[in-house]
Order: C-alpha cells, then structure tokens, then sequence
C-alpha cells in the first residue's frame, strides 16, 4: 500500500528554490529593489536553527546579469543554477513535492498563466527543470492548479479556493467534486475544505496563501481587517467566517486565529494590491513575514508569536515584489526533508 507524506510547512526542509528577479521589462524600476528584497529575506529564510538544521537554497537565475547580481547578493549562501523561467513566481511555476514510499515525488499540475493573464516562455518547463534539480519523480496531473492555489496541514486536510480552482479559465469542464478527487488522488490527502472568494485585485483569482495558512494541524491563521478603511475587510470577514464552521480531515473544529492586515497599501499608481502579510516563509530558525510600511505590521508579527513557539517572528519588505503581484511564499518552492 503507497504511503504519502505531505507534511506542513514548519517540518524540516531539504531544499527550497526560488528563481531571481531578472526581467527588465517585467520589473522596470522595480528590478534591483525587488533583488534586494529577495536577498533579505532569504538570508533571513536559510538561517540555520539553533541546533544546526537549515536546508539547501537554490537560486535559478535565467541571464548573466541575474546570475552575478545573486552571486553578490547571496555569497555562499545559495547554489546557482542556470535556468530558463518567464517570471520568479515558483511556488505556481513549480511542483508540489511529496514523499512516497520513501521517495521524492514532484507532482506537476498544468499551469495556464492563472487563467491566461500571463503566459510567459519558460513558466510551463521550469517546474520540470526544479524536480530535476531535485532528483525527484515527475508525476504530472490532469489539471489547472498552483502551489500558492494549495494549502496543506500535514495530516489530510487541504484548503483552497473556489475562486482560483473551480475558475472557468482553470477547469471548466470539472465539477467540485471532479476536481476534490483528482487532488485527493494526486496528493494523498483526505479532505479538501473550501474558501469561496480570495483577495480584491488578486491576479491569481484567490490563492489561499494570501488568506489562510495552517500554524498547525488543526490550526488556522487569516487576517482582520486593520481599520475600517481597509479595502479587504468585508472579504476578511467573510474567510473567518467561514472556517469558523469547518471541520478538518481528523474531525476537529478549525481553531482560527486573526492577525492584522496590512490594510490600504498604496504603491504610488493608485491601484489596488493584494497586499498580505500571511505570505510568509517557514525556516529553520524563523517564520518570515512581508511586510509593506503599514502600521498594522508590527500588530501582525507579535500576533503571531505565540502560533510559532519554536521560530523567530520576523518581518521584510515586500513592497517591491509586490509590484509583480506576491511575496515570499509565492516566489519559493520547498522540498520536504526525510
């Protein structure tokens, strides 16, 4: 019988990867503060645990330029590799890795550019390129879906989005039901717990790790609205809501928690922008949190505090990445360790 082990994201890590910011006509202005951005908080993200435990970063860099800027920026840090990718948002580009039977599994799901928005050379070949850099067994699925579309909670229980995968441009021709089986079949897991509606202004069309991360099993974390002009508040609302009345795949109530969001964040164009600070990063040593300049983001890394017992609460800047759209867990991709 095939034992799959999907474990939560505070469990070791044996590789994490992650592509460099690098196209010019893709960042503009915003390229070499996004590169530092980068360098922050994955200096912050591979900082090894008291005991000694950190994992292996990897770095794709797509162009000479990216190479060396990563090179100076991360030193001795990260392994370089050389890789063509459209864009460095990983966590969608790239596979889901499990272990099965004792052996690595990078399960590739089909990625149409979130619906078609942003179909870019390099984005639907680079997940394969990652599992070979893993050493792991490609297994691909008959289906539209994102890592930052999937959260999981180590013990059977996942929680999406109806938004992002029950979306017409993803699987149109797929019921929930369809689709629940297929990830069941593909991951392992259990039971799959449905948010309706994500973020306002999410190019993603509502990935769950803007709004609901698990802390733990049977443990969830969204976000409260910072004021009463926060231009999310009724959405935030509405996912607490809703995991106030869910069950996970062990029968146990959802015990929710809420931390701050960042609130109104303006980025100079008067746009709005999926700002969030559940976008973290779960190292050895700390939890990484975005951060914008708001001042809600001191409220949300202390909130935080006592769900991570055993990390580091620490923030970075995200302002500049989020010019492309995400943050941290978006633009990484992590291997599970033994």
């Amino acid at each position: 019988m095939s034992t799959i082990d999907l474990p939560h994201e505070t469990a070791p890590l044996r590789r994490v990867f992650t592509c460099w910011p690098s196209a010019a006509d893709l960042w503009e202005e915003d390229l070499e503060p996004a590169q530092a951005e980068f360098a922050d908080f994955l200096t912050k993200f591979v900082l090894p645990a008291e005991g000694g435990e950190t994992f292996e970063l990897v770095i794709l860099v797509a162009t000479d330029q990216a190479e060396a800027s990563a090179r100076a920026a991360m030193g001795t840090l990260a392994r370089i590799e050389r890789a063509q990718f459209g864009d460095v948002w990983a966590r969608d580009t790239g596979p889901v890795f499990l272990r099965e039977n004792g052996c690595d599994v990078a399960v590739r799901f089909h990625f149409n550019g979130w619906g078609g928005k942003y179909e870019l050379p390099g984005d639907d070949t680079v997940g394969a390129e990652i599992a070979r850099l893993a050493n792991a067994e490609i297994r691909s699925v008959d289906l539209v879906a994102e890592g930052g579309a999937l959260e999981f909670d180590g013990e059977g229980t996942l929680i999406s989005t109806r938004q992002c995968l029950l979306n017409p441009n993803r699987n149109p021709d797929l019921t929930e039901a369809e689709v629940e089986a297929r990830l069941k079949d593909a991951l392992g897991v259990d039971k799959i717990l449905w948010i309706d509606e994500g973020l306002l202004a999410d190019h993603t069309d509502g990935h769950i790790d803007n709004i609901v991360r698990f802390a733990r099993p049977g443990v969830v974390i969204c976000q409260a609205p910072a004021g009463e002009d926060d231009p999310q508040g009724d959405v935030l609302n509405a996912i607490a809501a809703q995991l106030e009345g869910m069950t996970d795949a062990r029968g146990r109530p959802l015990e929710v928690h809420r931390i701050p969001s960042p609130g109104l964040v303006d980025l100079g164009d008067g746009e709005l922008v999926p700002a969030s600070h559940m976008n973290w990063v779960i190292g050895p040593r700390h939890v990484v949190v975005p951060t914008y300049g708001t001042p809600s983001e001191t409220a949300a890394i202390e909130a935080l505090r006592p769900l991570f017992p055993a990390h580091e609460i620490v923030g970075s800047s995200a302002r500049a990445i989020l010019t492309g759209g995400g943050a941290f867990h978006c633009v990484t991709c992590h291997q599970p360790g033994d």
